[in-house]
């Protein structure tokens, strides 16, 4: 059971076939928590947009580096950490990157994790259970 079952965990996904994993992944976890999706950088800024008048904050954004229109790195981290309400936001990178240069910026735009994805089925089942358990259930988050 996590922490708090009525907040999204937002992902931030434009290849489909990672987007079915992730979301795969989730359904056989049985994860409390909705999921909320935005297909690319400009979907999730207009997600974003909508906090916190329409919906509460998410427990953690699961966000893509490389997206077509705005990239994670580029606009979404900056926009999410540059206002204080949204600060307390965990935000966790899952891309196919392990490029160090990517880990690095990542980390000092403000991202609290950084996890590249496994490419094999039940490891990145693995990882999924992990951020469950970490982000949804032990971490606890400022109100």
């Amino acid at each position: 059971m996590t922490q708090d079952s009525t907040c999204p965990i937002v992902i931030v996904e434009d290849n489909p076939m990672d987007l079915d994993l992730t979301l795969r992944a989730f359904k056989k976890r049985r994860l409390a928590n909705p999921i909320e999706v935005a297909r690319d950088g400009e979907e999730a800024l207009a997600l974003v947009a909508g906090w916190p008048a329409e919906r509460p904050l998410p427990v953690v954004i699961l966000l893509d580096l490389n997206m077509p229109r705005v990239g994670g790195l580029e606009v979404l981290l900056r926009q999410v950490r540059a206002r204080p309400q949204w600060q307390p936001i965990p935000i966790v990178i899952l891309t196919t990157s392990a490029e160090s240069k990517d880990v690095e910026t990542a980390y000092k735009m403000g991202a609290n994790s950084y996890i590249v994805k496994p490419v094999d089925f039940d490891k990145f089942l693995e990882v999924v259970g992990h951020i469950e358990l970490y982000w949804a259930v032990l971490n606890t988050q400022p109100r």
